[in-house]
């Protein structure tokens, strides 16, 4: 008994340095700009109140969320944190930029011949930020100092994997010339833990490696969205972080199963600069595949992991499960 009543009270402070960081592909995706938005203030959707219920249930310290809408002033983002704080968990810091997603161009980026269609966006989106990223922290957000390399063009990339058709570019030199890499963005976001200090967390989400043709433009992208990290670790874009980071997203991409170019990822895990907490373990179930390991957090090796976790699939909110990794220095 007294062992018990000690431990309740030094659990706090234990719990002062350590970090509880996840990823999740929500999925809050909708139709329309301004629709999600709706769907959160009404709070009668089903789909949003599964969201948050699997938020608050696990409580991490800081999030990163996939799939959902991006709006110029992120009401919706901080709709979903007011409904969070309802459900008893609090993020008063909140972090989103401009993506990809829906970003309209000019030009014919598919090779459908066609122009102005969500595939001619920079990354696939009907309208502009459909299914795009966002950060979600109980600490301070360095907002000032993040890095965005959304802009970065493909062609870029050291070594990139650019697509071609009967030795040509494509779907044409003029698309390549404009063509991002990141489908939604590739951030670093530095966080201030009380305790530990600055964290940096490196974030995606890469596009799916599928729907395309023989050219394999989405599979190449693909790799590359991923291979990314590897270029900026070794200091191609600038000074990687000096302390201890987290990488985390959705590469939608399995390092052993399914479609796409699996180098990029397969080395990203093997990385000795990282850890990989959750090697092998599925987080999606998508029908046409069935269960595969697409989502991950992957701390930095300085870090002490002292707890991971998959939460269970709730179909009411996304086919992708909450990615989860406790941390402590």
């Amino acid at each position: 008994m007294i062992a018990f009543v000690f431990w309740l009270l030094i659990a706090p402070f234990c719990a002062a340095d350590t970090l509880k960081v996840a990823t999740f592909n929500t999925e809050l995706f909708r139709d329309g700009p301004g629709l999600l938005l709706r769907d959160i203030q009404r709070g009668e959707d089903p789909q949003v109140r599964a969201v948050v219920g699997q938020i608050a249930a696990l409580a991490p310290d800081v999030i990163a969320l996939q799939g959902i809408d991006f709006d110029l002033e992120n009401r919706a983002l901080v709709a979903l944190a007011g409904a969070l704080e309802q459900a008893g968990v609090s993020y008063p810091y909140r972090f989103a930029a401009p993506p990809n997603a829906g970003r309209a161009t000019e030009v014919d980026l598919d090779g459908d011949g066609t122009l102005g269609g969500p595939g001619d966006a920079q990354g696939y989106g009907r309208f502009f930020g459909q299914g795009s990223m966002a950060l979600l922290s109980h600490f301070p957000i360095v907002t000032d100092k993040v890095e965005d390399f959304s802009s970065l063009l493909w062609r870029d990339l050291p070594d990139a994997l650019l697509p071609e058709r009967n030795g040509a570019p494509f779907p044409s030199a003029e698309s390549l010339a404009v063509q991002r890499l990141s489908s939604h963005g590739h951030w670093v976001v530095p966080i201030e833990h009380p305790e530990i200090g600055r964290i940096h967390l490196l974030t995606y989400h890469a596009s799916p490696p599928v729907f395309d043709g023989p050219e394999d433009r989405n599979g190449r992208r693909n790799h590359d969205e991923t291979a990314f990290w590897s270029h900026y670790l070794g200091g191609t874009f600038g000074t990687p972080p000096p302390g201890r980071f987290v990488l985390l997203g959705d590469a939608n991409l399995d390092p052993d199963r399914g479609d796409g170019l699996r180098s990029a990822i397969q080395g990203l895990v093997a990385d000795p600069r990282l850890q990989d907490p959750l090697p092998g373990q599925p987080t999606v179930d998508w029908p046409q595949t069935g269960p595969m390991r697409v989502d991950y957090v992957l701390p930095s090796a300085d870090w002490t992991v002292s707890d991971a976790g998959i939460a269970p699939i709730d179909p009411a909110a996304s086919r992708h499960a909450l990615v989860w990794v406790t941390l402590a220095r």
